[in-house]
């Protein structure tokens, strides 16, 4: 399975991927299997695992596994750092926080990460990770720099950095559970200056009409994550699909 080519053809076909992040450090092995069974049922594209804190080792090998076993979506891995890798899953999202002050965000942990990566035969794609104000959790533990909602020409700036250094996708986050997802204005800006860079938007996104407005602005995807924490899964999920899909 090429996993990055697999959301390029879903962006192609229906012009938004949706993406359903599961932290394996907020629950057990079999609820995040069970969050991941009712999101695919609700029409997701594939499933993120991993968090700010991060969950590892044995656990989440165990959250990798029971997800799998409840889903034929693909797996792609989301981790703060080294530890956040399994090799149970598809493939990693190969990030670096590109607006970090600790060079541990931006190449060191890529550097210890990389030959793990390629022992466990993982497929890695190649992320640039910008957190926007006010960023939550992320942005503490990540020692962001954060991007001001006001300013979108610094996004800018750091995102055409991201697509010159051969990075085919960005993140644009505001943090988990915030109140605010990042600004729309912020994302077309963004999207614009890139062109077919792939840009992926998280964090504050908790209903339809939010994500719609940041599917318009120009977000190739979607990621939705605290919101299914909270339970109800499938239609919420569903509510969020249709209203991003074409």
């Amino acid at each position: 399975m090429n996993v990055e080519k697999l959301l390029t053809e879903i962006i192609e076909k229906d012009g938004v991927a949706h993406l359903t992040l599961i932290d394996p450090d907020s629950q057990t092995a079999e609820r995040s299997a069970e969050i991941a069974a009712d999101a695919t049922v609700g029409g997701t594209d594939a499933i993120m695992i991993g968090g700010s804190v991060g969950a590892g080792g044995s656990q989440l090998d165990q959250a990798v596994l029971a997800i799998k076993e409840r889903t034929d979506l693909p797996t792609i891995l989301f981790p703060s750092g080294v530890s956040g890798l399994s090799k149970h899953a598809d493939a990693v999202f190969f990030m670096s926080l590109l607006n970090s002050r600790n060079v541990m965000y931006i190449t060191t942990h890529q550097a210890l990460g990389a030959p793990i990566i390629k022992r466990y035969g993982l497929e890695p794609i190649p992320m640039a990770y910008l957190l926007v104000f006010p960023g939550g959790t992320a942005a503490w533990i990540g020692d962001a720099k954060l991007i001001p909602r006001e300013k979108p020409e610094l996004a800018v700036a750091y995102a055409l950095a991201a697509k010159y250094l051969g990075m085919r996708w960005i993140y644009l986050e505001a943090g988990s559970g915030v109140e605010k997802p990042v600004p729309t204005s912020l994302i077309k800006s963004v999207k614009e200056a890139i062109g077919d860079t792939k840009v992926i938007v998280g964090g504050g996104i908790k209903d339809s009409v939010t994500a719609r407005k940041c599917a318009e602005s120009g977000a190739d995807a979607i990621v939705t994550g605290t919101v299914v924490e909270e339970g109800n899964v499938q239609p919420k999920i569903k509510e969020i699909v249709r209203a991003v899909k074409k």
